[in-house]
């Protein structure tokens, strides 16, 4: 399963910002001694002052804001500078402003929405990038050069480069919010097709209870009480089911599994999973035997077994497999274990966008359930549920 901050995510921050750090020294060490308008001390400043802006936190002020703010400050300071400056100066006009600049550019146009405000935000970074060569034309009009002209031409090849990327992670950040929605929407509607078929075996043995009650108030009255008790609990435990599944609709080509034969449903799951797959081992304790389950509670311990077994066969192929389910307390225990794969690992468990876990820890949470899936220390994972159980009930059906 995907963790919330990658490795390979986290190494790429790390060299970002050693690069930053290193235009930095380089701003440093290239203005060398200050001119005597003190312009050349300006650079130095402004890009750790931008440096800043990146790490602000968010809930203090908006990417749009911060972009506002420090489009404006750049072409402030590129305006003193470019009027103030010594023609003699040879300094950088600012390469980790620069570089600042555009990471804050590629931000912008990623997390803002494209709204009329952020078309505004990114075009004053993107005017603030290209203009800020122009910090160099006194030099050049002192030398007769053209390098102002130039880096004017580089930094606006380099803000393309920023909004395209930019643009890129917008878009797959759309795309994953769809891909997350569509999960969950596909789980609602299994839960929703599995509602139908749970709901008529309770309707169908309160209804059978009932006739018993009718044939035995009059030759056996003292055993119309405890079928009236087992009527009432059936009855709140299909109006609990209801309560949380119908606003969903029902798929059409899902097959469920039938009420009270979850154990051995998973065995054939297990079993048809071992064809292909050794080492696998399945474990129900008896205490989990005897407990009663909700039907939405069956199926989601069934789909939190087929999920973890369907990523073991994809993304740890020939690892030695664990599936126990038992009692935790006051609650019932789904766990699925894997090893470190037998061949190459193509990635973690779950897939690569982490779509399965988020489908599945909706589908757990939504029959009050919880779902965690952390790496072990063997190089596998392990995934784990616990559900709530209903309290047995004298004469009712397990």
């Amino acid at each position: 399963m995907n963790s919330e901050s990658p490795l390979p995510g986290r190494a790429l921050i790390a060299v970002g910002w050693i690069v930053l750090g290193l235009l930095g020294l380089l701003d440093v060490f290239a203005n060398g001694v200050p001119d005597y308008h003190g312009t050349s001390l300006l650079p130095m400043m402004s890009g750790p002052l931008i440096c800043v802006a990146l790490l602000w936190p968010a809930r203090r002020a908006t990417v749009r804001v911060r972009a506002a703010v420090v489009a404006g400050g750049s072409l402030v300071l590129t305006t003193v500078i470019a009027t103030l400056a010594s023609p003699d100066s040879n300094g950088t006009f600012g390469l980790l402003e620069s570089a600042a600049l555009l990471v804050l550019l590629s931000r912008t146009v990623a997390a803002v929405p494209r709204t009329k405000t952020a078309a505004v935000a990114a075009a004053a970074l993107a005017v603030a990038v290209m203009a800020m060569p122009l910090r160099s034309l006194p030099t050049d009009v002192h030398y007769g050069s053209d390098n102002s002209v130039t880096g004017s031409l580089l930094m606006t090849l380099a803000v393309g480069l920023a909004l395209a990327w930019g643009l890129r992670a917008g878009l797959l950040e759309e795309q994953r919010a769809r891909d997350i929605a569509a999960v969950r929407q596909r789980q609602r509607l299994e839960l929703a097709h599995d509602l139908h078929d749970f709901v008529a075996h309770h309707v169908t043995g309160i209804v059978v209870q009932a006739n018993a009650a009718l044939l035995l108030q009059h030759t056996a009255p003292e055993q119309v009480g405890p079928l009236l008790e087992n009527i009432s609990r059936s009855g709140s435990e299909t109006l609990d089911s209801m309560r949380r599944l119908v606003r969903v609709l029902r798929e059409d080509d899902h097959q469920g599994i039938r009420p009270g034969e979850v154990w051995a449903e998973i065995a054939r799951l297990v079993s048809a999973f071992a064809e292909d797959e050794a080492g696998v081992h399945f474990h129900v304790g008896a205490a989990a035997r005897e407990v009663r389950l909700a039907p939405e509670v069956e199926t989601s311990v069934h789909r939190v077994v087929q999920e973890a077994l369907t990523n073991v066969r994809r993304h740890a192929y020939g690892a030695a497999v664990a599936v126990r389910v038992d009692l935790a307390g006051s609650r019932l225990r789904v766990e699925v274990h894997n090893t470190a794969p037998g061949g190459r690992h193509s990635g973690p468990v779950g897939g690569r966008g982490g779509f399965g876990l988020v489908g599945l820890r909706e589908r757990v949470e939504a029959v009050e359930g919880t779902l965690t899936a952390v790496p072990t220390d063997d190089g596998g994972w392990r995934v784990t549920a616990d559900f709530p159980v209903l309290a047995a009930v004298a004469g009712s059906p397990a």
